[in-house]
This record gives structure tokens, C-alpha cells and sequence, in this order.
């Protein structure tokens, strides 16, 4: 692939990671709007964001397969195109449950786009140019982060929270023709498609899934959210099982015992606990702790988001050049400290916004420098036939980790805080906070684990002789 085609790969596959991002978050400050205008509950609404993460968590993996199998293009468009008919299905929805059902749909289209998008981009990058790609394509994704929140406040007010979704619809029709033309067709090394194994590890992420969206609502120890967790077990150990003895298992054992896949992983893990964390309480501790308008909200949190557009490809060139040890390391203790900061601001008395403001820019340069080394560490030692898994695996634990995080820190919170004025809030808030900076620490110890350069580069050698 010459170096103008992978640019186009890069461009394409960076729009379409914008444009699932962009869904996730933009709709989170038309909520409010949603719920007056088709008469819904506070449950319903709540299944508007969970009927997307769940689709999108759960089949990450599956996903990758399928592109590894009937050509990573095609799923890749097909995904593309699903997410483009199912957000004029959210714009259109006469009611919540259609609304809901769209959403789902919008989900199953995201998980084909963001697991395939991540391989196309890891395969057409030789080893030492794809922390470069990878940092791009972050960097794309840390814009929506940028742009998210504002715009929906921007959007549903002006012209109505239709066009929230609306808005998917030019792109999509711009982008599927540019992709059909630009991307070429590949595949992965296992052409068998192990059906069992997506089954039993769609299962198995579907428990999990559903167990950390309703723990908070439905009770931890509900016989609906243990029964969910014991169902995960059940089929994550006859998943394991059968990958053991399938011909072409879904996850070969070969990627486990890849150096950075395992390390890479759990730094990732860490580090989307912050980010899911950071979306959902930083904009409520401006809202609610700070009194902002929702557009207010979304400009204030330009001081936590910004870096990663700009240092993004920074901190891939960074990877590509020492290796990914030292800023995915650097990243998660900047990560870390910046929470411990704004923890610290708002346990102090007169709280006001500049005071936020070192601990948000602290935690945006950390994940710069920590997302495009992280994937880099997950992808870097593998050969071409294996990043397609990686990658799957990758988005995965990020969206498993950012759940299992948020619902973590939610019930933190709850027994602390709560929505009664700006210091009811604070008072849950700030242990919250701590907590979350503790994780990302725990993250960064496994990033300190990935191997060097060195090590990685053996690592790809012995991924082509497994």
C-alpha cells in the first residue's frame, strides 16, 4: 500500500471514529430535551444510552472476526452504513421505544465501524509508523470528546434534538462511496469463522455489560444482576474451554502471550475508567457543582479534552520512537495526578472554575501521551493476521473498563453526594474523584510492565513464528 492510499484509509477510517464517538456524547446534553419532548421516563431515557453501549460492547469482538473473515471493508461498510439508516431511524422515532430500538441498531453499526476501523489503520501502518496512525486517529476521537457536549447543547437548542442524529446521516453518504473506493479488501489470518466462540463471548460480555448498567439501578445483589454476573462466568469459562481446542479460535493463545497485548490492555482499562468518568461527573460538577449552562459545560470541559486532539500524534510519534513504555507510563501518572488535583480544588471551599483548570489540562496532556501508546503496545508486536483479533480485543476492554469504572464510581458517590445544590454534589464528588485517581495509578503500574523497544521488536518475531 503506497503512502497516499494509507492516508486515505487513515482519513476515512478517522471520520467514521468521529462520527460514532460524536453519537455517544453529543447526546447526553439533549437528554433533557428528549425526555419532555416524547414524554419519557427516567428509566426509558436511561436505556437511550445503555441500548447503545450495550450493542456496541458486545459485539466488538464478533465483529473483528467477521472482518477477518468475509473482508474487513466490507464489514467495515456495512457497519457504516447500518449506523448511517439507523440514526434517521433515532432522528424519525415517534416515541422512547423506538427511539431505544434505533439506538441499539446505531450500536450494532458502531461495533462493526470502530473494531474494523482500528484494523484497517493497524494493517495498512508497517510496525513503526502505527503509533503515528493510531495517535491520529485518537487525536480525531479526542475532538468529538472536544466538540460533543457543546455541540449537542448548541444543536438541541437551535434547531431541536433530531438533528442531533441528522447530522450522522450527509456524512455517512459522503464517506461509504469514498471507502468503497479508496480501502482496499483484506482479511485476516483465520479465514474459519468460530462461531461458537462469538457466541459464547457475546454471551459472556452481554452479562457483564448488563450487570454494570442496572447494578446501581437495580441493586448489586438483585437476583437480576447476580444472576447476569453468574451467567458471564458461565460463559467466559466455556469460552476459555473452547478456545482451547477450537482450529481457529476467536482469541489465539499466541495474542496472550504476545509482550505489551496483556499490559497494553489493563493500561487501557485504566485509562477509560478516567474518560468515562471524566464525561460523566466533570460535566455535572460544572452543571451542577458550578452552575454552567449545558453550552457552558461543553466550553468549560475544552480545558480536559483539548490536549488530545492537539498532543495526540505527539504522543504516537513518541511511542514509535522510544517505544511505548515510557509515555503510556508518563500518561496514566499525569492522568492520575490531574484527578487528584481537581479532587483537592473541589474539596476546597469556594470552589470556581480556574481552580479546575490545571488538574483538567494535567489530565488531558496524561491521556495524550497514554491513548495512542496504549493501543500501540496492543497492536505493535503482532503480524498483519492478528491485528484484526487485537484490535477487537482492544475496544473491547475499553468499553468494559469505562462501564465497569463509571458503575464503580456511581456507587461511590451515591452514598455520599447527591443532586440536592452545589454541595450536596461536592461531597460526593471529591471521594469520586480519589477514587478514580487511584485506578488510573493502577493502570499506569501495568503500563510501566509493557515491554521496550527491544522487547517489542522480539515480540513480533515470535508472533510470526507461533
Amino acid at each position: 500500500m503506497n503512502p497516499r492510499q494509507r492516508t486515505g484509509v487513515l482519513l476515512l477510517v478517522s471520520v467514521t471514529s468521529l462520527m460514532a464517538a460524536l453519537d455517544t456524547l453529543v447526546v447526553s446534553t439533549a437528554l433533557t430535551t428528549i425526555r419532555q419532548d416524547l414524554g419519557a421516563s427516567v428509566e426509558s431515557l436511561e436505556w437511550t444510552v445503555n441500548a447503545y453501549n450495550l450493542t456496541l460492547a458486545v459485539l466488538l469482538v464478533p465483529a473483528a472476526a467477521l472482518g477477518d473473515r468475509f473482508g474487513r471493508r466490507r464489514v467495515f461498510t456495512a457497519g457504516l452504513v447500518l449506523f448511517t439508516i439507523a440514526s434517521a431511524g433515532c432522528a424519525l422515532a415517534p416515541d422512547v421505544g423506538t427511539l431505544v430500538v434505533a439506538r441499539a441498531v446505531q450500536g450494532v453499526g458502531a461495533a462493526a465501524a470502530t473494531a474494523l476501523g482500528m484494523t484497517l489503520v493497524g494493517a495498512a501502518y508497517p510496525p513503526e509508523q502505527r503509533g503515528r496512525a493510531l495517535g491520529v486517529l485518537e487525536g480525531v476521537t479526542g475532538l468529538a470528546v472536544l466538540a460533543g457536549p457543546g455541540l449537542g447543547g448548541v444543536v438541541t437548542d437551535l434547531v431541536g434534538w433530531e438533528f442531533v442524529f441528522w447530522l450522522n446521516v450527509p456524512i455517512g453518504l459522503v464517506v461509504v462511496p469514498l471507502v468503497l473506493a479508496v480501502v482496499p479488501e483484506s482479511h485476516g489470518g483465520d479465514r474459519t469463522l468460530d462461531t461458537p466462540g462469538v457466541v459464547l463471548l457475546a454471551g459472556a460480555a452481554l452479562g457483564v455489560v448488563w450487570a454494570l448498567t442496572r447494578g446501581n439501578v437495580a441493586g448489586w445483589t438483585s437476583g437480576e444482576v447476580v444472576g447476569s454476573l453468574v451467567a458471564a462466568g458461565v460463559l467466559g469459562g466455556a469460552f476459555v474451554a473452547r478456545q482451547r481446542r477450537a482450529v481457529a479460535p476467536l482469541l489465539p493463545a499466541r495474542l496472550v502471550r504476545a509482550p505489551g497485548f496483556v499490559a497494553g490492555n489493563l493500561a487501557t482499562v485504566g485509562l477509560f475508567v478516567s474518560i468515562f468518568g471524566g464525561v460523566f461527573f466533570y460535566s455535572q460538577l460544572l452543571a451542577v457543582g458550578l452552575g454552567f449552562t449545558p453550552l457552558q459545560t461543553g466550553l468549560g470541559l475544552m480545558a480536559w479534552t483539548s490536549m488530545l486532539f492537539v498532543l495526540g500524534p505527539v504522543g504516537g510519534m513518541l511511542a514509535d520512537r522510544i517505544g511505548n513504555r515510557v509515555p503510556l507510563t508518563v500518561g496514566l501518572v499525569l492522568t492520575a495526578a490531574g484527578t487528584a488535583w481537581v479532587a483537592l480544588a473541589a474539596a476546597a471551599p469556594d470552589l470556581a472554575y480556574v481552580d479546575l483548570v490545571p488538574g483538567f489540562v494535567v489530565s488531558s496532556v496524561g491521556g495524550s501521551l497514554a491513548m495512542p501508546a496504549a493501543a500501540n503496545a496492543v497492536l505493535g508486536g503482532l503480524g498483519p493476521d492478528d491485528v484484526g483479533k487485537a484490535a477487537g480485543v482492544n475496544s473491547t476492554l475499553r468499553e468494559l473498563g469505562g462501564v465497569l469504572g463509571l458503575a464503580v464510581l456511581v456507587a461511590v458517590f451515591a452514598p455520599h453526594g447527591g443532586y440536592d445544590g452545589p454541595a450536596d454534589f461536592l461531597a460526593g464528588f471529591v471521594p469520586t474523584a480519589w477514587v478514580c485517581a487511584a485506578i488510573v495509578a493502577a493502570g499506569a503500574v501495568a503500563g510501566a510492565c509493557v515491554p521496550g523497544p527491544v522487547a517489542a521488536d522480539e515480540g513480533e518475531l515470535q508472533g510470526w513464528r507461533a
